[in-house]
């Protein structure tokens, strides 16, 4: 019996896909599903949707809940951390303090003024979790879903012992998203996908072994693909290789689209896709589901029919390639940068393809981004890389000095605007960051 703890598992979207994959594989049929979570209501209403998945698939796993988290970790073979520290009424700040000064957030939870301080509150309970799996499981393979992606798994990657990498679905869903658009077939395409999460691009993009690029442009001449990811797509015409996170997130990663009102309305509100980037969109849904997500969970516990065909995240074919059935599994996934991309900070995290097997995860040498590609993500990186540093040693000018270099915020302030604002960001948020001093 294999044992995969969840920590976080109020997290309840992630929490139910995961253990729905993670139970498809015979492997794991009958595994233990250790759920962990500081907050018992969520905790109990999670454990009867995943009791329903087990009943629904007939399974003969165990299901177990705690909020002590060495308890769930011991003797763990896999881990999932899905963590929000501090909640939506300080995660607030992160979006509405750079509005104030004229920095337009559409989601904040990645890179940037609000993804930066999101780290800094979140690594010091990300680095204490990894603690405990250097004591109570230390063989486990540690997957994080928990945003800012690459800050955090450089800080767990560089400080703990920890086997772990960092999972973004944006490659696979943005893969097929395109082979939908020029009507590939999917298990035909094949593509190479590098760079930094959520600003990874496909070096490659073949079906069948041809070049798919000529035929995703030529789709952008319908409209309606065009629309529904303008930032993207003007990225990708521009750019000529496309961009893996919604338009959305990369708006706020550039210079190009949210430094005027006028570009905002342009290019960043009316896309037909999930998040075309308006102000404020993911605050918006947490503040929204404040007040409904425990109707929302007693409505899929007493009326929903659970699906139980397996889903497209890595994690469960993951664990299923290092301890299950050892079928071989190739994802993209972030790791420190040693000779993997050729001309990104050595060390800084990268994504990059991974291969998953009996001995381990293995991450790939992609070789140099084109010219034009690492100026941009290494802008990004370096910032990334500059936050990690300011909060291993507690240095607040580090912290400004990766906040003025981002290439949005850059674009709209001054220094001397940058650094009021990051100072009333480090006041608001003082109570997390122990590690600097006020």
């Amino acid at each position: 019996m294999k044992k995969f703890a969840f920590i976080g598992a109020g997290s309840f979207g992630f929490t139910r896909s995961l253990v729905r994959d993670i139970l498809t594989f015979p492997a794991f049929a009958d595994a233990e599903i250790a759920l962990m979570d500081i907050d018992e209501k969520r905790l109990g209403y999670i454990k009867k949707a995943v009791d329903k998945i087990v009943a629904a698939g007939n399974y003969p796993a165990k299901v177990t809940t705690t909020t002590d988290r060495r308890e769930a970790l011991e003797g763990a073979d896999g881990v999932l951390i899905t963590i929000l520290s501090g909640g939506v009424q300080v995660f607030r700040h992160d979006i509405e303090i750079p509005k104030k000064y004229g920095v337009d957030i559409n989601v904040g939870d990645t890179r940037g003024p609000s993804g930066i301080f999101r780290f800094l509150r979140t690594a010091n309970d990300m680095l204490d979790i990894c603690r405990d799996v250097e004591k109570y499981c230390p063989n486990a393979i540690v997957l994080n879903y928990t945003n800012p992606m690459a800050m955090l798994c450089r800080m767990m990657q560089s400080e703990t012992n920890v086997n772990i990498t960092g999972l973004c679905h944006s490659v696979q869903g943005t893969a097929h998203m395109l082979a939908d658009w020029i009507g590939a077939d999917m298990s035909k395409v094949r593509y190479t996908c590098a760079g930094i999460n959520h600003q990874a691009y496909y070096l490659e993009f073949t079906e069948d072994g041809e070049d798919c690029y000529p035929r995703i442009r030529k789709a952008m001449e319908d409209p309606k693909i065009y629309n529904a990811e303008l930032v993207r797509n003007e990225m990708f015409l521009h750019l000529d290789y496309y961009v893996t996170e919604s338009s959305g997130h990369n708006s706020e990663y550039n210079a190009w689209f949210r430094k005027r009102p006028d570009l905002i309305e342009k290019y960043c509100t009316h896309g037909t896709n999930w998040n075309p980037g308006v102000y404020a969109y993911i605050l918006n849904e947490y503040l929204a589901r404040e007040h409904s997500w425990e109707a929302d969970l007693q409505k899929y516990i007493a009326e929903d029919q659970p699906k139980l065909d397996r889903g497209n995240e890595y994690a469960a074919y993951i664990f299923n390639a290092v301890f299950g059935d050892n079928t071989i599994f190739e994802f993209n996934g972030n790791v420190r940068n040693f000779g993997l991309i050729d001309n990104l900070p050595w060390g800084c995290c990268v994504e990059v393809p991974v291969m998953a097997s009996r001995g381990g995860l293995r991450a790939c040498h992609v070789g140099p981004l084109p010219d034009h590609l690492a100026v941009l993500v290494n802008t990004s990186a370096r910032c990334e890389e500059l936050a990690v540093e300011g909060c291993i040693k507690g240095d607040k000018r580090m912290i400004y000095h990766a906040i003025a270099h981002d290439p949005l915020t850059s674009a709209v302030l001054s220094l001397a605007e940058i650094k009021e604002m990051v100072d009333e960001m480090f006041e608001v948020n003082k109570d997390y960051l122990p590690q600097f001093k006020f």
